[in-house]
């Protein structure tokens, strides 16, 4: 059976099965929609939660961002999975405690402010619809390379799927959706790596294969990645650092306290019936997100050096070292004829996978020199013995251009592994995407529909109207997310981080505070919040260039890029995290404590017995 049917067959499988359990599981009252009724056991919640936290970036980017970065990649496997221990350590149980199942809406009671949750409510907002744009673009990717067809027609597909067992489902069918979803990309990110780190160095186990030796070779994966990478001019694999030591871990800390604070997992909290449960069920969650975090290394590491001898097989001819790819200029100078020859047949010989990822645009290969082979090297290397040896061989750039967010998913092809696997990985790669977008509408309904519909505008509407108000909320997001994923703004490179640095600058340092600071009042925690999104989207902004003012480049308003001790754009959330801290305790100082009601209250959620039942009541 060829390569798409089976695909079909796959990935369809994955669909019909995510719609029975909609079906099953659908919602028939605002607390299941919410929180599942509060009865998800610790162990399936675990699962759930680690398919929402595993989004379309843990499954796609994050391994090619490691093949490309090597040692410095680490950060975000520090930085996410860091990140989640201190949500269930610091935040999860405590706000589970409090029995209200949404963020703003606890932002607003303890903070005694209908302004404190509608700030909430914008910064929610803003970071869940700029976070679900690389959701949606990596559900068209897939769809357009493993489903042939358009990646348009791959995003309407996704807000169909996804509206068919969001909308009715609510948060009960979600998280039953999201356990059979973790089940299929968990599957579809270790059953490769296993074929790979079997074929390369005969161990099964691919967190040890990384470091095992090649097949036939003396030496490791990791030093002989290292040999090649350094003889393409670029830093060794295992020592390469993006930016300065500040920034790198700056980056770590904002990614932390960002994915801490995103509000569509701390949802995940309140489906579990007790405080001690919301405990478990953070603890099984890390076991099922660790399977995938301490397998990314390993993908990274393999899909790179299955990158480098792909395209050294490819050329075919005269090559040398692995993805350096030599020519023989004498050679092409004494018989032109014999040249052409050779360049028809390395482009009849580039591998079908290449091929086939190259209609994405997400694969280039542009011969610069005009001499039919795939030249690899570091256009800004500093290597001066690379360029060299590049320069002789004929080399006038870079000719291949690979996009980080082909590595997982096009592996499988680069290691010629069955169709079946394929397949899977392509389920994978949609099931990770929809997960976690259907989270973040999750959040986004809630946020709609209870804390602003019900808890600001109107407080005594029906539970009937306030669901079917959830389920429009729910609908009108699916339709903005598609329109974002189909039109992705001019910075949807920084999107991601865009979200993580507003989640850290603006809603962590609240909660944090609104938890372990009884003194912090309404004036305060208003101020930090506005504070820190504030520089932080003025700097993201003006590095991004998203002011839209023609003639004007707002970067040199902050004394140009990275001007702040080096510290990338991407980073910056956790500086927006001080200044939020900083402003809001300064505010707190001047102006009244909160009522004494509020500080029993703060520290009757810290006494670690008992829990509020889940009721959003307010």
């Amino acid at each position: 059976m060829d390569l798409q049917t089976i695909t079909y067959l796959v990935v369809g499988a994955s669909f019909a099965l995510y719609i029975a359990i909609a079906i099953w599981a659908r919602a028939g009252s605002t607390s299941e929609f919410y929180a599942a009724g509060g009865s998800v056991h610790p162990i399936t919640n675990g699962m759930a939660t680690a398919a929402d936290w595993m989004s379309a970036a843990s499954f796609i980017s994050m391994a090619g961002l490691i093949a490309n970065m090597g040692y410095g990649g680490g950060l975000f496997l520090m930085g996410w999975t860091g990140g989640y221990v201190l949500l269930a350590m610091l935040l999860a149980p405590y706000l589970r405690k409090f029995g209200k199942f949404t963020v703003p809406q606890f932002i607003g009671d303890r903070f005694y402010s209908k302004w404190a949750a509608t700030v909430a409510v914008v910064c929610l907002l803003t970071a869940s619809l700029t976070y679900i744009i690389g959701q949606m673009t990596g559900v068209g990717v897939a769809f357009s390379r493993f489903l042939g067809v358009s990646s348009d027609t791959g995003i309407y597909l996704g807000m169909g799927i996804v509206f068919m067992y969001a909308v009715f489902g609510g948060m009960k069918g979600i998280t039953y959706t999201q356990v059979a979803q973790y089940i299929v990309l968990i599957s579809a990110y270790i059953v490769p790596t296993i074929f790979i780190s079997l074929q390369l160095t005969g161990n099964p186990l691919p967190q040890l294969g990384l470091g095992s030796d090649i097949i036939g070779v003396d030496t490791t994966l990791l030093s002989k990645l290292d040999m090649v990478v350094k003889d393409l001019g670029f830093d060794q694999y295992t020592t390469s650092l993006p930016g300065s030591t500040l920034n790198m871990f700056v980056y770590t800390l904002s990614l932390m306290i960002g994915t801490a604070g995103l509000p569509h997992v701390i949802m995940r909290f309140f489906t579990v019936p007790t405080v001690k449960d919301a405990r478990s069920s953070a603890g099984w969650a890390l076991v099922f997100i660790a399977l995938l975090y301490t397998t990314a290394p390993a993908v990274g590491a393999m899909a790179k050096f299955n990158l480098h001898a792909t395209v050294n097989s490819a050329v075919g001819l005269e090559t040398g070292p692995m993805g350096h790819l030599n020519v023989n200029p004498e050679k092409i100078k004494a018989n032109a004829d014999l040249y052409a020859a050779e360049a028809s047949l390395v482009y009849e010989k580039r591998p079908e996978w290449m091929k086939r990822w190259e209609k994405t645009g997400l694969l280039k290969f542009e011969d610069k020199n005009g001499d039919g082979r795939i030249q690899y090297y570091n256009d800004k290397t500093k290597n001066a013995e690379a360029k060299a040896k590049a320069e002789a061989a004929g080399w006038k750039g870079n000719e291949l251009t690979v996009n980080p967010d082909i590595m997982v998913m096009a592996n499988p092809e680069i290691a010629l592994l069955p169709n079946w696997v394929i397949a899977l990985v392509a389920a994978g790669g949609l099931a990770a995407a929809l997960s976690t977008a259907a989270g973040l509408l999750m959040a986004i309904s809630s946020a709609v529909s209870h804390d602003l519909i019900k808890g600001i505008f109107n407080p005594n509407i029906s539970e009937k109207n306030e669901l079917m108000a959830g389920k429009v909320s729910m609908a009108v997001a699916i339709v903005i997310a598609g329109y974002l994923g189909l039109n992705p703004p001019g910075f949807a490179a920084g999107t991601v981080a865009l979200a993580f640095g507003i989640a850290a600058s603006s809603l962590f340092p609240a909660i944090m505070m609104g938890i372990f600071s009884k003194k912090m009042n309404k004036e305060g925690a208003v101020a930090g919040m506005l504070a820190g999104l504030f520089v932080t989207l003025f700097y993201v902004f003006a590095h991004k260039g998203i002011f839209f003012i023609k003639g004007t480049d707002f970067v040199d308003l902050i004394g140009g890029p990275n001007s702040f001790f080096g510290i990338t754009p991407e980073a910056f959330g956790a500086i927006g995290a001080v200044v939020n801290f900083i402003v809001a305790f300064a505010v707190d100082k001047v102006t009244k404590e909160p009522p004494e009601h509020i500080q029993h209250m703060v520290e009757a959620v810290r006494i670690p017995r008992g829990s509020k039942a889940v009721s959003g009541a307010h």
